[in-house]
């Protein structure tokens, strides 16, 4: 069983950004016991509450993107009173129609989880599942991937789970190149949402577990508030 997201260790053996033409970039950490309690898949961790990552997880995530020093913080990051909203965005109901669900978690965000944030809102708008489907996009890969584009991380990697959703080629989502882009993937899960009858009407964490099929069903329910701040804002 992975640790839990707070438990993540500093230490990288290795470390290696790779980028493809279109400028996706996906992270790969081989022989790491930096990314280890990343929610992954379908044995996903739930994270506990928590104002931000534990000190060695911005450790591992500094190493893993090539940044030294402290992290600062984006603007558009964990609370919508940060960012106004501006007007004609969705509203409150739209995007969380159902309440929340138990405690929120709330994380910092930087440059790379908000430009992988924007591609999860842009695939939501032309897979035509709008808001609601927009901010279980993003609380899902909160909780996946603490939206990071994951490559494979070798004995940490839980089964072949890769990218944003840390979806598997093994189980019919795509090949590894495919699942690491991050419109693509975005796509997938949009598709596979999209088959759920009813989902629209289903509590957040209900309509996630449904497509992800994680061991750990309840554990997207805490992302919901973030999620919905982060598309209010990029919508």
């Amino acid at each position: 069983m992975k640790q839990h997201f707070t438990r993540w260790l500093p230490a990288i053996a290795k470390t290696a950004v790779a980028k493809t033409p279109n400028s996706r970039t996906a992270l790969t950490v081989a022989g790491v016991a930096a990314l280890g309690g990343l929610a992954f898949g379908p044995t996903a961790v739930a994270a506990p509450v928590t104002s931000g990552p534990h000190a060695g997880a911005t450790a591992a995530i500094e190493l893993a993107t090539g940044k030294r020093g402290a992290t600062v913080e984006s603007a558009l990051t964990t609370g919508g009173d940060k960012v106004p909203t501006k007007a004609g965005r969705p509203d409150r109901e739209k995007l969380i129609p159902h309440g929340v669900e138990g405690a929120q978690s709330r994380i910092p965000l930087d440059d790379a989880q908000l430009a992988n944030a924007r591609a999860i809102v842009k695939a939501a708008k032309e897979s035509g599942v709008g808001e609601r489907g927009a901010v279980i996009g993003v609380a899902t890969s909160l909780q996946e991937s603490k939206l990071y584009n994951l490559g494979h991380l070798g004995a940490y990697n839980d089964h072949d789970s890769q990218g944003l959703f840390q979806q598997r080629p093994s189980s019919g989502w795509g090949s590894p190149e495919q699942i690491t882009d991050p419109d693509y993937s975005a796509k997938a899960f949009f598709g596979a949402l999209k088959n759920i009858g009813g989902w629209r009407d289903l509590p957040l964490t209900t309509a996630a577990q449904t497509v992800q099929v994680s061991a750990f069903p309840y554990a997207y329910a805490q992302w919901e508030e973030q999620a919905a701040d982060i598309v209010a804002q990029l919508w």
